[in-house]
C-alpha cells in the first residue's frame, strides 16, 4: 500500500483539488478562457438587473392605481379579475365563462 503522501492516486487527487486552475493535473489560465464570456455574463447580469429595477418600479405604479380606483370606490378583487379578463382572448374568455356558468347552475348558484 502507498502512503498518502508519497505520490500514489490519493496524493495526486489531492494536488488537483487543492491547485487552481488544474483539472486532472493539466494547468489553464482562466482568465484566458473566460475573458470574452465574463463580458458578455457581466452584461446579461447588468441588462438583467436593469429589468428586475423597472419591473419594480411599475409594480408599484400599478399599486397605486389600484389604490387610486379603491379611494374612488371602485372593488379592488373585481378591478383585478377583469384586468385578468382582458388578457384572455375572448373564445377562450367566452369557453371558461360557459363553463362556468353550467358549473354554476350544477351547484344551483
Amino acid at each position: 500500500m502507498v502512503p498518502a503522501d508519497a505520490g500514489g492516486p490519493a496524493s495526486r487527487d489531492r494536488a488537483a483539488i487543492a491547485k487552481p486552475g488544474s483539472i486532472g493535473g493539466e494547468s489553464f489560465n482562466m482568465a484566458a478562457i473566460a475573458g470574452v464570456a465574463a463580458d458578455r455574463l457581466r452584461s446579461f447580469v447588468e441588462r438583467i438587473e436593469r429589468l428586475e429595477e423597472e419591473k419594480q418600479a411599475l409594480a408599484n405604479d400599478i399599486r397605486e392605481v389600484y389604490s387610486e380606483a379603491k379611494g374612488a370606490g371602485f372593488d379592488v378583487k373585481i378591478l383585478r379579475q377583469v384586468v385578468r379578463l382582458r388578457k384572455m382572448d375572448a373564445s377562450d374568455r367566452s369557453q371558461m365563462e360557459a363553463v362556468l356558468d353550467v358549473y354554476k347552475r350544477a351547484l344551483d348558484m
